[in-house]
């Protein structure tokens, strides 16, 4: 088996322990954005989580260790907002936030869609939080991701773009609903909406030629 390049798997790391971190902050009862906004100290809770999280992937907290030399240096950033604000996020190429509720309930993946929003880079950690925050609340779709401040060698726009996701993108209603709370949260510009399939297919927009579902 080819042996994996240590920075790709220190990478992959970091992504796998920032989904076990939230989750595991989250079952303690506040979201982690919640802890970074509100300024708390949290360490303690992120050495006892990757403690755990060494017991369940001791590869992969090895690697991180070797990447970033020790908690200290996991644990300064995600206060200053790794992981939480796309403006401070360099280690991930996205953050995701999932509507509370079981996610697998009833999803069809290829019955899934999302509306995208393009964003000023100085503009995305507003734009986000209302984004989010909605998210979680229950009010917009299963779940929204933001493009970060990691330069992303795929991306084929030099603005940020937020993804607001519906369970079904033949469920009008629905995915119009959303866009009517969007347009309440401000995001008032005709945005498109993409269906998981073409995404699959690798069809993206270009000139003359449209791969959006819904415009609105």
């Amino acid at each position: 088996m080819e042996e994996i390049d240590p920075e790709t798997l220190a990478e992959v790391a970091y992504g796998i322990f920032e989904v076990y971190l939230n989750r595991e902050i989250r079952l303690r009862g506040p979201y982690l954005f919640e802890l970074v906004e509100q300024g708390a100290d949290f360490e303690a809770d992120v050495r006892e989580i990757f403690g755990r999280f060494e017991e369940d992937y001791p590869e992969l907290a090895e690697a991180l260790l070797r990447r970033f030399g020790g908690i200290d240096a996991i644990y300064a950033p995600l206060r200053e907002g790794e992981g939480v604000l796309p403006s401070k996020t360099t280690r991930m190429y996205w953050i995701v936030q999932d509507a509370p509720g079981p996610s697998e309930r009833g999803l069809d993946d290829d019955q899934v869609g999302k509306w995208l929003i393009f964003v000023a880079a100085e503009k995305v950690d507003e734009a986000w939080r209302e984004v989010r925050d909605e998210t979680v609340k229950g009010t917009l779709g299963i779940s929204a991701k933001v493009s970060t401040a990691k330069p992303n060698p795929d991306s084929r726009d030099e603005r940020s773009v937020i993804y607001i996701y519906t369970r079904d993108w033949a469920d009008e209603a629905d995915v119009m609903r959303v866009r009517e709370r969007l347009r309440e949260l401000g995001f008032e510009e005709r945005i498109g909406y993409k269906r998981n399939i073409e995404t699959y297919r690798g069809e993206y927009s270009e000139e003359g030629r449209k791969v959006t579902y819904y415009s609105a």
